[in-house]
């Protein structure tokens, strides 16, 4: 494998030294950048060495985001983990193994055909050397590129690749000490940072004596708009917070955003940077059969983590240690220097694991806080947990997009022309090297505001996530129209912008199908050329019982939806069955998924099945709201999520890929599930909903011929 051909992580990456260490006798420590964030990825990481290194997993310690030792992989992002980030390790793996190996038929002056490994011992024709892995590796340069040309162990023979092997995380979590919130320190104090009453507020005057007097106060501490008080215990921070609000004095903004009662209105009249791709040539209006068009719409979604943000942080007036459930520990590092005027080199940062993540949420955020706290209150730690208020407040949300198209289908169901335009706020502003993009950071005495972002297609391109149709299209054509100004922050949200697009997508395919008079499996089937596509619809049909030519209106339907997940990644196929009563409720879904090689299947499912009740919630219930200046949608009641006794029954098909490489499957089926309920509940009513999120209020307005007002 030549090195262009290598993983992204790997060519960053490229030393053997930088993802294995043998240092420990009996161990072998494995490097990733790429964390847990419940998906398991520990586990299948764990089971990738122990596989090429013909190990048991005891004998693997996967050590994950930690600056001091792992690799730069950026981000746990983009379903990229096992794709990119397993595909590395598991190279890295395969070549030290063959390294060690070489440099054993050296020392024992025999052809290297004649040496198998087991548990780690050198065995020459059967029997033992009296080497190992841990007594050869000293002999070994390190320091050498991993060059992707020793070929991978045989996935048909594999002994633990593609095993359901048990979560190695979960015996902690289940005991009470698997998450940040748990960690504790010596002498740690506890923080709680107040944040602004709206968005825009300035922090008039503060009346720290109120405060300081108060049980516990170790210190109050302001910069500019950024305010915090430190206490011995966590209990006296909540209280000593209450005081600090009675005790402020905010100036707010008086401008009416004017915004987000509408989102299908009001997004495409704000301002936006435009770009644009297209391919093939459009069919002559005469020849290119029924015309369809439709415009659908999504609100802001909130992250609405169950754990509320934490972070702990310590300077010892040398070095600046932060913990987090971050995404991404490098790019937070070099952030954490610029917001801090620090270098990159005095900071550690370490990944400790949260209570769930989904993107971009206040995980950084709250490693400022502490960063900046324990500067001040040096040498002793300093632990930060956000409220639930902050959490759904003020944690960066899933940009609202409108996606309209238009398309035509031929008299014989072929699609003549497909013209999707995008409008949408920008998916990426996390921490990075260029923007330092962070909260606390922004309120301070000397602000470091967020820069205006937009996205274009020929660069990065969030909102457009999947808006490019998997089916085979004459002609397609797409506009992306970047809102760079909301008020309010917005960053990466499970998919980006592939939910909205592709249950847009799919619910037009339905209607290019219903225009046709051709039923919406048989239609996808006859404009996918695609064979690992056909499979996954024709395997879901199967398994659902997928009934051609039902009846629509009944108040009970199927609808299916598909899409390979950044066209690139899993592919993914789903049916719903939902009943429109009172209440909308998913009864049952079924899932078929091709994700490439499994690494472990457990894991694929559970992915597979979180993203389809996530999905269920952001589709029927999720939407943040606002007045004039703030998120009125700031507490459970106002922002009401799925519950466990509205969960459907699930099954989940894997599709057995074992020639090929793993696929991303973190977010794969989230859009599918989406346009799957959507085009149930169309199916169900014989009424097209398209402003999400589809409750009774959106199916009035349907009924009515109105916009959600």
């Amino acid at each position: 494998m030549s090195e262009a051909r290598l993983p992204w992580s790997l060519q960053e990456n490229p030393r053997l030294s930088n993802w294995l260490d043998f240092s420990e006798p009996g161990v072998v420590r494995a490097f990733t950048a790429k964390v847990e964030l419940g998906q398991g990825i520990v586990t299948a990481m764990t089971q990738i060495a122990a596989e090429e290194l013909a190990l048991p997993l005891s004998r693997i310690k996967v050590v994950s985001g930690d600056t001091r030792c792992c690799p730069n992989e950026s981000y746990t992002a983009g379903s990229m983990s096992i794709e990119i980030g397993g595909t590395s390790l598991r190279m890295a793996c395969a070549e030290a193994r063959a390294a060690i190996v070489r440099e054993a038929a050296k020392i024992l002056a025999a052809d290297a055909a004649r040496i198998t490994v087991t548990d780690g011992k050198i065995l020459l024709d059967g029997a033992d050397s009296g080497l190992d892995y841990w007594k050869v590796a000293p002999a070994l340069d390190w320091s050498m590129p991993v060059t992707g040309a020793v070929p991978l162990s045989d996935a048909r023979r594999a002994t633990i690749l593609g095993k359901s092997v048990a979560r190695l995380d979960l015996p902690a979590k289940v005991s009470g000490g698997g998450f940040i919130q748990d960690l504790e320190l010596p002498q740690m104090v506890y923080a709680q940072v107040m944040r602004p009453p709206s968005i825009g507020a300035r922090l008039e005057t503060l009346d720290e004596s109120k405060i300081s007097r108060l049980p516990g106060v170790v210190r109050v501490f302001r910069s500019g708009d950024f305010a915090a008080v430190l206490c011995e215990r966590e209990y006296q921070a909540v209280k000593a917070l209450e005081a600090m609000r009675s005790a402020a004095k905010w100036i707010e903004d008086e401008s009416d955003w004017s915004i987000g009662r509408n989102w299908a209105e009001e997004l495409p009249k704000l301002r936006s940077i435009d770009s644009q791709t297209e391919s093939g040539t459009p069919a002559p209006p005469a020849a290119d059969g029924i015309r369809v068009s439709a415009r659908y719409s999504k609100p802001p979604i909130a992250h609405a983590a169950m754990g509320p943000s934490c972070a702990l942080a310590q300077f010892d007036g040398d070095t600046l240690t932060v913990w987090t459930h971050s995404q991404g520990v490098h790019p937070l590092r070099t952030a954490l220097a610029k917001a801090l005027d620090l270098s990159p080199e005095s900071i550690a940062v370490i990944h400790a694991q949260g209570a769930g993540c989904y993107g971009h949420n206040a995980a950084d955020d709250a490693a400022f806080d502490a960063a900046l706290l324990a500067m001040h209150a040096s040498p002793r730690p300093v632990r930060v947990l956000w409220t639930r208020e902050d959490e759904l407040s003020w944690a960066p949300f899933g940009s609202p997009m409108v996606v309209k198209i238009d398309g035509a289908v031929t008299p014989d169901g072929k699609i003549a022309n497909w013209s999707t335009e995008i409008w949408s706020a920008p998916h990426g502003r996390r921490p990075s090297h260029w923007a330092v993009n962070l909260l606390g950071a922004a309120h301070l005495e000397t602000p470091i505001p967020f820069p205006e972002l937009h996205e274009d297609l020929r660069v990065f391109a969030g909102g457009a996530r999947n808006s490019e149709p998997s089916y085979e299209v004459a002609h397609r054509k797409i506009v992306l129209h970047s809102i760079p100004g909301l008020p309010f922050r917005t960053s990466a949200l499970r998919t980006l912008g592939g939910y909205a697009n592709v249950t847009a997508s799919e619910s037009f395919m339905d209607e290019l199908a219903d225009a046709a008079n051709i039923d919406p499996f048989e239609f996808r089937l006859q404009n996918l050329p695609d064979s690992r596509a056909r499979r996954v619809l024709e395997t879901v049909a199967g398994v659902a019982g997928w009934s051609r030519g039902a009846e629509h209106g009944r108040g009970r339907a199927c609808g299916i939806g598909f899409a390979r997940y950044k066209n690139t990644a899993a592919y993914v196929a789903v049916i719903a069955e939902v009943e429109v009563g009172d209440e909308i409720r998913v009864r049952r879904v079924w899932s078929a998924v091709d994700a490439g090689l499994v690494i472990n299947p457990d894991g694929v499912r559970n992915q597979i099945e979180g993203g389809i009740v996530q999905a269920i919630s952001w589709t029927l219930k999720e939407q943040v709201e606002f007045d004039h200046a703030r998120v009125t949608t700031n507490s459970w009641k106002k922002y009401p999520i799925i519950g466990f006794n509205e969960i459907p029954e699930i099954e989940v098909t894997l599709i057995e890929s074992l020639d090929h490489p793993p696929l991303g499957v973190g977010e794969a089926s989230l859009g599918p599930t989406g346009a799957a309920v959507a085009n149930a509940v169309a199916r169900a009513l014989d009424l097209r909903i398209r402003d999400l999120p589809i409750n009774r209020a959106s199916i009035i307005a349907a009924s009515t011929g109105q916009r959600i007002t």
